[in-house]
């Protein structure tokens, strides 16, 4: 071969060498991944969920140049996470044994991982923290056979192949190779505040990497889903040891004891209260994108309280309502700092919240709920906010002490109709508050019915109207069709209560607006209050002091224990205390109450 020759082959070998050095680079698996990591995030944004990959504000004017706007982007700002993902991409193709599926089959727990997520964003409108995996239980106790059957298919199968792949022989990569995300968690867990100083430090004041405490879907899409699972858990075990700066016992409760002196000497605190929260109970009229054809409300319901409906901010959306308890029977907001759900901080040790200040003051404090007492620690709660009593139906409830059953609930579940339950409480009620001399009755009483999916029995309770809307939501139709059955019930209980305790107190509030069947979507296409700032966590209460319907300014769930204190004390609680219903406005007061939040929790996890 001459020189020339051997030149030009030489030449062409090397040639070739780049050339499949450039194509591996462009078109192997883990390229792969990162393509279908930003086409899943273009889907997801389309449909209205958390950007990362991709931002919200990009769809759609940008995702048409993803080399030179959108990827670049990606990799300033999503770094740390691309990196996590990419080293457990090939975790997953090292740990499992060879085969054409491998590639494919090492990206499923990372893509169910970030699935669940973004539905659970699109279903309740925030966002996932690893501290609500304890909701699991709650959540697989009330899905319906479709829905679990579902999550057999999507899930559980996936999953269950996922690890009957693994080549268990190859021991020694499994235990090397999980090492360095075993010692990252293990920096969240033990050196909370190491970890998200060290962390917050290498994000923050850099143009796209903020960690924006106010506002979690921007951060999500600076720092991508994991990082902050990995950022948020370390905030919240930091929260839980700040506790201790807050607890001093005896001085806690001489300031409860000494509040209660004061409204038992103020006004008449012989008043009894009644305090009713309602399971995702809603005003369908307030869709502005649809009508009915007759009124969703039944027409004992609108003469009772007329015009005279008001609104209450509630913490969450679509589920969690041991959240909205909280904030109605503890009066600071749920800030989940100690916890994504607070009822599950409680011991049983006294936090008075409403219910144990009431008892201090004199009161027979009393709970009726119609569900479960085994979700969300509910006794060991209760019994921290105060409550000397409380009743669960006997079905769920064997060996308690109670006076409820959850009667017929054919064809909707578990979930007790309201007027049942509202005429078992009545009939409890009665004897109470007619006993000579008696001290005075909190009568706390939480409802079941209207719970996701919405189900009704259309022989009990055949449907009396029609959504009329260019958006089909078969839910929140079965929905609206329930509330005019439910108003029915709540103007029937409440007129009774009129009539048995005439200078009363009654507050109903609903607990959250309930899931769309497109989760918040259904909300937005709907135009729930001409979706306004805040709207789906806007919640319908309605108020009755001494036999007349009352509507105050729009207050959050937290301000009800001051209303029920101003009307305890013929105003002069408001007199002394910044009030905001009273003056017709909504405060924006959440920062100004987190220490009296921590001050609780502080007491109530001891």
């Amino acid at each position: 071969m001459t020189a020339p020759n051997r030149i030009a082959a030489i030449a062409g070998h090397a040639g070739r060498r780049v050339a499949g050095m450039a194509a591996f680079a462009l078109f192997n698996r883990y390229t792969a991944f990162l393509l279908g990591l930003y086409a899943y995030s273009l889907i997801i944004v389309a449909l209205g969920g958390l950007g990362g990959m991709i931002a919200a504000t990009d769809v759609p004017s940008k995702w048409l140049f993803p080399l030179n706007q959108t990827w670049g982007a990606c990799l300033k700002q999503e770094y740390p996470e691309l990196l996590l993902l990419l080293y457990l991409y090939w975790y997953g193709n090292a740990i499992l044994r060879p085969s054409r599926w491998r590639a494919l089959l090492a990206a499923v727990p990372l893509f169910l991982a970030y699935l669940g997520q973004d539905i659970y964003f699109l279903m309740y409108n925030r966002v996932f923290r690893v501290a609500e995996l304890a909701q699991v239980p709650e959540l697989l106790g009330v899905l319906t056979w479709q829905y679990g059957l579902a999550l057999l298919l999507l899930v559980a199968l996936p999953l269950g192949f996922f690890v009957w792949s693994i080549n268990w022989r190859r021991w020694r990569v499994l235990v090397a190779g999980v090492l360095p995300p075993a010692l990252l968690i293990a920096a969240v867990i033990f050196f909370p505040e190491r970890y998200a100083g060290e962390y917050r430090q290498l994000r923050q004041g850099k143009e796209g990497q903020e960690i924006v405490d106010w506002y979690d879907e921007d951060t999500i899409e600076n720092n991508g889903r994991f990082m902050m699972l990995l950022f948020w858990e370390a905030e919240r075990r930091i929260a839980q040891s700040k506790t201790a700066l807050f607890r001093d016992r005896d001085r806690y409760e001489e300031q409860a004891r000494q509040f209660a002196a004061w409204l038992k000497e103020s006004g008449n605190p012989q008043r009894n209260v009644h305090l009713v929260v309602l399971e995702s109970f809603f005003d369908p009229t307030l869709f502005k994108g649809a009508t009915y054809t007759r009124d969703p409300f039944h027409p004992s319901f609108r003469k009772l309280f007329g015009d005279r409906l008001g609104f209450s901010l509630s913490p969450v959306v679509g589920g969690r309502t041991s959240q909205a308890e909280f904030e109605v029977l503890c009066g600071v907001p749920a800030f989940e700092a100690i916890s994504s759900v607070e009822f599950n901080s409680f011991t049983g040790a006294a936090a008075y919240c409403l219910p144990g200040k009431l008892q201090l003051a004199g009161y027979r404090t009393v709970a009726s709920n119609a569900f479960h007492p085994g979700y969300f620690n509910t006794p060991k709660a209760y019994r921290g906010m105060g409550f000397a009593r409380m009743f669960f139906p006997r079905e769920f409830a064997a060996g308690r002490e109670t006076y409820l059953s959850m009667g017929d609930t054919a064809g909707e579940g578990k979930f007790m109709f309201d007027s049942v339950l509202f005429s078992q409480n009545l009939e409890y009620i009665t004897p109470l508050l007619h006993e000579k001399d008696a001290p005075p009755l909190f009568n706390y009483v939480l409802t079941s019915y209207g719970h996701f999916p919405n189900a009704i029995n259309e022989e009990k309770r055949p449907k009396v109207l029609k959504m009329i809307s260019d958006f089909e939501d078969e839910q929140l139709e079965r929905g609206a069709n329930q509330v005019f059955y439910r108003t029915q019930a709540v103007a029937d209980y409440v007129n009774r209560l009129i009539e048995l305790d005439p200078k009363g107190l009654i507050v109903l509030v609903s607990d959250h607006v309930p899931p769309g069947q497109y989760g918040a979507m259904s909300y937005q296409k709907l135009r729930y209050l001409d979706n306004s700032k805040d709207s789906m966590k806007m919640n319908r209460i309605m108020i009755v002091e001494a036999g007349k319907a009352k509507q105050y300014a729009a207050i959050h769930h937290y301000d009800i224990p001051a209303l029920v204190y101003n009307f305890l004390s013929n105003g002069q609680y408001c007199q002394v205390n910044t009030c905001g219903f009273m003056e017709n406005r909504l405060l924006d007061d959440r920062k100004q109450r987190h220490d009296d939040y921590m001050l609780i929790m502080a007491h109530a996890s001891e």
